[in-house]
């Protein structure tokens, strides 16, 4: 599932493809046909993500909202749409541009009152500039659940997914399993941080990279990442392989049914 920065950047590129514009709506593959015909005619206001949702708002208070879940992806170009091929829940075209969306968990229409209430459900989002970490950490504190669940807990933090967890874990010495009422407020600060940075550079870089520069390939004679992710990691899908920092060798075990990576010397 895409973590949130895929998120960031889909609503800043389709704002450059829309904002502004009217727009055509349709749904070839049918199962979006009644909400595409209400926004098919209006103006693309403006767009922007929350977590791992992205909303579109039109000018008659209409708000398009996508979770793209497992499968779900965006394609989009200029000039006239292609002929629809395959399973295209929802596409976009204005006089310049068109995108198209197939496989998502959610494509609906929202009211605003509906759009306060998805925001209600989230967490801060590091990469808003209106996130109060403070939230976060009024959940996080009292908690015995092991850290690395409440941060993929998007009731706790919107999107972080478990890239971003075990890696800013890693970078912060914690062990995933530590129970979240033993982060202190110092601690929490630098974690929150390390996520709004972290996070910030994969907005800009479109993969995501955790390594610092004295553990990059390059600084220490090792082969690159090869992973369909992309991106320099310390301990994410690396089980077994030595610790870029301290050459003990990365640990896996499961939680929720989710794969956590730590070094289990560098996150004693």
């Amino acid at each position: 599932m895409p973590e949130g920065h895929t998120i960031h950047r889909l609503a800043a590129r389709h704002a450059e493809l829309f904002a502004g514009d009217k727009v055509t709506a349709s749904s070839p593959q049918g199962r979006f046909t009644e909400g595409a015909a209400l926004i098919s005619g209006t103006v693309l206001d403006r767009t922007e993500a929350y977590g791992k949702h992205l909303l579109h708002h039109h000018a008659d208070e209409r708000t398009l909202h996508v979770h793209l879940g497992l499968y779900g992806r965006f394609t989009d170009g200029d000039g006239e749409p292609p002929v629809p091929v395959g399973q295209i829940r929802l596409r976009l075209a204005s006089d310049r541009h068109w995108l198209e969306l197939r496989g998502p968990t959610a494509c609906e229409l929202l009211t605003p009152p509906e759009v306060a209430a998805l925001r209600g459900r989230l967490g801060p989002d590091p990469l808003r500039a209106d996130a109060d970490p403070d939230r976060a950490y009024a959940r996080i504190r009292r908690s015995a659940t092991p850290l690395a669940a409440l941060l993929l807990d998007q009731s706790v933090v919107a999107g972080t997914g478990l890239i971003f967890v075990t890696e800013a874990l890693f970078r912060a010495g914690l062990r995933p399993t530590v129970p979240g009422r033993q982060l202190t407020p110092v601690g929490w600060a630098a974690l929150w941080a390390d996520l709004v940075a972290l996070m910030t550079l994969a907005v800009a870089r479109g993969r995501i990279d955790t390594v610092r520069d004295g553990h990059l390939p390059e600084a220490m004679g090792r082969p690159a990442r090869v992973d369909r992710h992309g991106g320099e990691v310390y301990v994410y899908r690396r089980d077994g392989a030595p610790c870029h920092v301290c050459g003990s060798p990365v640990s896996r075990g499961g939680l929720a049914g989710r794969n956590l990576y730590w070094c289990p010397t560098c996150q004693p």
